[in-house]
């Protein structure tokens, strides 16, 4: 994991906000008794998570003098990039200093400790206070772990939500309405936005193919986990023999695409001038009023005669260099989003399947989490539990992934 940055005004940290509650250590009557001379603490916590933090509460601080800054003020747009950064950092900032409050409280009363040593109530009381102040210390530690988890730059996106009938003919189209339903109703339950953008609709009910954008807060944070093969099995309304049938649909999700932008550095451009000929009279003849322009980097090269004089056709030839490359980085993003979903979703096939959903015991089964759900409220869209056992999961992975690389 990267440290921060503090020279950064787009640091990002929360990649998935959890919310602990801590007993405020500021309270505790112990320390209203006399002042001591607060001794050496030592700190529990790992020596790179400190740094980080350090290195956090530095840039926090860094920030919030710039956003007294009447320059920056007058700026709107630089005055809300620093706004955000600040409030991306305001809670891992508050609770460090919360942990550093603790671990000081935490080190005077281990002095007192050693100070009343005779006293036998007053050492009961003191024992009971470093219990909870170490059990406080170590879950505020856990939360900071979690909060310099890195993010996921996609996770407040709005996203296209797609549902593919996979294997199962007829069956595998009824099973991706009942799909397409089941996101509706968790859209609904998290008080999300969706609007049908295009949809083939099944012979026998049900969708070829469904696609829906998703619009609400941090969507892709959560829907991201939902990519990949959904298998069902059931007796199908199209079996006549009472038969159990394996189906499977495909889901896609896919963020919301940046607006594509077109940044053209002048050094990369060479531009000449001639004379347009043709008709148009002796100021095409006789002046260079031509505009012979071509981009270094791709090679496009743009005559452009149409207008009477230079400077309107060097502005014609940069305004059909810009349409042209703005094509250029739309394919490539079309054609990024495309492997996306084709990395998501495979095949199809019923052995690449995230889940399975079982009728006859009335059981979904999430693969990757090797967890167990009710099927009749998944349905519902109470999908919430394994979303967040999937994010608990990625957390875990993550920290996992901290450690190691800390170790090396």
């Amino acid at each position: 994991m990267s440290s921060l940055a503090t020279s950064s005004t787009t640091t990002r940290i929360l990649a998935f906000p959890v919310c602990h509650r801590f007993r405020n250590p500021s309270r505790s009557s112990l320390f209203f008794k006399r002042s001591t001379k607060c001794p050496r603490i030592i700190c529990m916590a790992e020596p790179h998570l400190i740094t980080k933090l350090e290195s956090a509460e530095k840039t926090w601080k860094e920030l919030s003098v710039k956003l007294a800054d009447p320059d920056v003020v007058s700026n709107p747009s630089e005055y809300q990039k620093l706004a955000q950064s600040v409030a991306e950092l305001n809670e891992v900032v508050s609770t460090f200093r919360k942990f550093k409050d603790c671990e000081k409280q935490l080190a005077e009363t281990k002095a007192l400790a050693k100070e009343d040593g005779n006293d036998e109530d007053m050492a009961e009381m003191i024992s009971f206070e470093i219990d909870s102040l170490s059990s406080q210390l170590k879950e505020l530690e856990e939360n900071l772990k979690l909060l310099l988890l890195p993010s996921d730059p996609l996770d407040a996106r709005n996203i296209m939500l797609e549902v593919r009938a996979g294997t199962g003919g007829d069956e595998a189209g009824i099973w991706a309405g009942d799909l397409v339903r089941m996101y509706q109703k968790y859209s609904e339950r998290s008080s999300w936005k969706f609007v049908p953008l295009s949809c083939s609709e099944a012979e026998k009910g049900g969708f070829k193919t469904y696609v829906m954008e998703v619009k609400g807060k941090r969507v892709y944070s959560k829907l991201k986990y939902e990519s990949g093969v959904h298998r069902v099995q059931r007796v199908p309304q199209t079996e006549t023999q009472g038969r159990v049938h394996t189906s499977t649909a495909t889901v896609a999700i896919m963020p919301e695409a940046d607006e594509v932008e077109v940044v053209i550095d002048p050094k990369d451009i060479e531009l000449t001038t001639a004379r347009s000929g043709g008709a148009g009279g002796q100021n095409v003849n006789k002046v260079e009023t031509a505009a012979d322009l071509i981009h270094k980097p791709t090679g496009i090269r743009i005559f452009c005669t149409e207008e009477r004089t230079q400077i309107q056709n060097k502005t014609r030839a940069m305004q059909l260099l810009r349409a042209k490359l703005y094509e250029i980085k739309l394919r490539e993003q079309q054609e990024m989003l495309r492997n996306q979903r084709k990395l998501q979703v495979g095949t199809g096939a019923r052995a690449e399947k995230i889940r399975t959903y079982n009728y006859k015991d009335n059981r979904v089964t999430d693969h990757r989490l090797k967890m167990n759900f009710e099927l009749t409220s998944f349905l519902d869209g109470d999908i919430e539990n394994a979303v967040q056992a999937c994010v608990s999961t990625e957390q875990k992975e993550l920290l996992e992934e901290l450690a190691e690389s800390v170790a090396g």
